[in-house]
């Protein structure tokens, strides 16, 4: 798997589907999550840039997949820069996962959004989120910041979409580390008009 949150995805949803299925009187069940699952495809994704007035100049469009990129290997994600404390929104309507300060993010918040896809927000100055709760599109997260592996360079958000099913189509055999760009979306795609 690809990043922690794909592998407990998979491991909550394989876990779920198991212990349905052992029981004979609740294997019909299964039918609700796999409805949920292949409706959670259909659900519209209408994005808007995650800092509050910026733009595509505050972001780097070559910054997606650039390598080298530290001990990450490869950039997953874009970095939008504007001043420390500058709102960071949710980019669409869905549910927050976690918040976690430590490690390369630094603070940072991560939303299941529409498609199953998941929103990362990171190097947080603060964020003001908490699990399970509903975000809209528009929804203030966090401020810009420089926590994790950012400290010292200029405030920026990393954000960074992922997804736990393959878009077999955006293998790339000749990008360093190509396969996993079946797994982590290019948010520029999405984000520019």
């Amino acid at each position: 798997m690809i990043t922690n949150t794909t592998q407990r995805f998979w491991g909550a949803l394989l876990s779920f589907s198991a212990l349905l299925w052992r029981d004979r009187r609740t294997r019909s069940w299964l039918i609700g999550p796999l409805i949920l699952l292949v409706a959670g495809f259909f659900i519209p994704q209408k994005m808007i840039i995650p800092v509050k007035g910026a733009s595509t100049i505050n972001w780097d469009i070559k910054s997606f997949w650039a390598y080298p990129w530290g001990s990450s290997i490869t950039h997953k994600g874009i970095d939008i820069f504007d001043e420390r404390g500058t709102d960071v929104i949710s980019a669409t309507h869905g549910v927050v996962v976690y918040t976690h300060e430590g490690g390369k993010g630094g603070k940072s918040v991560m939303i299941l959004g529409p498609k199953w896809r998941f929103h990362y927000y990171a190097h947080l100055d603060s964020y003001d989120a908490v699990a399970f709760q509903p975000v809209r599109r528009g929804t203030v997260i966090g401020t810009v910041g420089d926590t994790g592996n950012a400290t010292g360079k200029p405030p920026h958000l990393h954000y960074a979409i992922t997804s736990p099913f393959p878009y077999f189509w955006l293998f790339d055999s000749e990008a360093v580390h190509g396969w996993k760009k079946m797994f982590h979306l290019n948010p520029d795609t999405w984000l520019r008009p």
